[in-house]
């Protein structure tokens, strides 16, 4: 996919603005990624719209599961990984060179802080140590902002960029990102032109970390839904029961509570399969559990699926359910993608009340909301979506109507869009600001 300035001064026009559109850096860890299809669409689409953006990986390439989409993706993509160690030790040196003070206390600042473990702590290291290539890469390609998709590692690195070369920066925080947050987070929010959440639950969290009189720098801006919907889930509610989860096998995501609802279902005889898709750290652990619980005949573990065809999986089930929890150490999901795009089947849902989800699933309303942590609750919540074709089928529609205009793709993407030209013209005239009262300084001082 080319972008012309013919697009570009299109998408300006139909936003009323005649300039030509920043340049914007996308900093992620890996791009594309199989579970990060909500990113790579956003990337898309604001291509489509005339905006320049330039997706700089900090990792290497990893195209294990992705789409047939993501590998035809032909847009600019900045790799480093291990094959980039040796120009990344370059261009921290010439930043030595060239601006020992301000390297050092970059180094003071960002290394060696508190981080939740051992993975944080390399993320972060390799993430700071990455951002002096990605300043001269960004530098190169004209950026006029580094955006981070998430608050960690990736939003390191562009603050580290930011730092060395004046270009703005933002980040989006959006769940086990920012909780718990790591060591460099209110450093990274207090100097970022703005911050995004996918969520509005996360915008008094995030402002915390913001300085006092600069709380209004934290948007609110919904994913968009990643696919068109492929049909309605047909939600037959007969016996025995289809039960759809997905998810990485992750300790938010609740999996072993689902697991111990399932064994009370059967033994209460009520006749229930669940299909668990997706993989992880967890799969033996969940392997094993379901083993143990005698839920080999009734659980159907298929690995993971690629994006494109969960929508099979959601037509041909009677409803998901999303069991999320927040860990001990406070990491949490945000709103699961999953529920938008099911509830988008007209698929019953049923959910835990954990973070962003409950704007969502409004108990009762679009889906059923239960207590995290809370296996009893679970089966409670399918036995009576199960028994109750009707109610399910009036949650469900009333679901589908709310995601649809929720996460709105057009009007998603364009808000993103406004959002990144509105702030770039806006740093745009406080550095000129800047600069006009730094000269009529020079003027005064040279006329006295």
């Amino acid at each position: 996919m080319s972008l012309t300035s013919g697009a570009a001064t299109e998408a300006g026009k139909e936003n009323g603005r005649q300039s030509v559109p920043p340049v914007i850096a996308y900093v992620l860890l890996w791009f594309p990624l199989s579970s990060e299809t909500f990113i790579f669409r956003e990337v898309v689409q604001l291509r489509q719209r005339g905006l320049p953006v330039y997706a700089y990986s900090m990792y290497g390439e990893n195209l294990k599961g992705c789409s047939e989409e993501m590998h035809a993706f032909d847009g600019p993509v900045r790799r480093m990984g291990i094959k980039a160690v040796g120009r990344i030790l370059a261009a921290f040196g010439r930043a030595l060179w060239q601006k020992p003070q301000a390297v050092w206390r970059l180094m003071r600042e960002g290394l060696f802080r508190r981080m939740r473990n051992i993975e944080a702590i390399a993320e972060n290291t390799w993430c700071f140590l990455a951002g002096f290539l990605l300043a001269e890469q960004c530098r190169l390609d004209g950026v006029q902002l580094i955006h981070a998709g998430w608050a960690n590692g990736p939003a390191t690195a562009a603050w580290v960029a930011s730092r060395m070369t004046g270009i703005p920066f933002a980040f989006t925080g959006r769940a086990g990102d920012i909780y718990p947050e790591d060591g460099l987070l209110r450093e990274k929010s207090r100097d970022a032109l703005f911050v995004r959440t996918n969520n509005r639950t996360n915008v008094q969290w995030l402002c915390k970390f913001c300085p006092p009189d600069a709380t209004d720098k934290v948007h609110a801006i919904y994913n968009s839904l990643t696919f068109r919907p492929h049909g309605q889930c047909a939600m037959p509610m007969q016996a025995p029961y289809r039960l759809l989860a997905v998810g990485r096998f992750a300790r938010t995501k609740g999996f072993p509570e689902l697991l111990t609802a399932m064994a009370r279902l059967r033994r209460e005889n009520v006749p229930v399969t669940l299909t668990l898709v997706g993989d992880g750290s967890w799969h033996h652990k969940l392997v094993k559990m379901r083993d143990d619980l005698g839920l080999t005949q009734v659980v159907d573990m298929p690995g993971f699926i690629p994006h494109d065809r969960i929508c099979g999986f959601m037509l041909d089930h009677d409803m998901l359910i999303m069991p999320s929890v927040v860990h001990t150490n406070g990491d949490r999901d945000g709103i699961p993608n999953v529920i938008m795009e099911a509830l988008s089947h007209r698929m019953p849902v049923i959910a835990t009340d954990v973070c962003g989800i409950a704007e969502v699933v409004i108990d009762g309303e679009t889906g059923l909301l239960v207590p995290q942590r809370d296996p009893r609750a679970l089966a409670d919540a399918v036995r009576r979506m199960v028994s109750d074709r009707d109610a399910a089928l009036k949650m469900a529609e009333a679901g589908r109507a709310h995601v649809e205009k929720l996460f709105d793709p057009a009007r998603n993407i364009a808000a993103v869009y406004d959002l990144y030209v509105d702030q770039c013209a806006r740093a745009a005239r406080l550095q000129q600001g800047q600069s006009s009262h730094l000269d009529q300084v020079f003027t005064e001082k040279e006329e006295a």
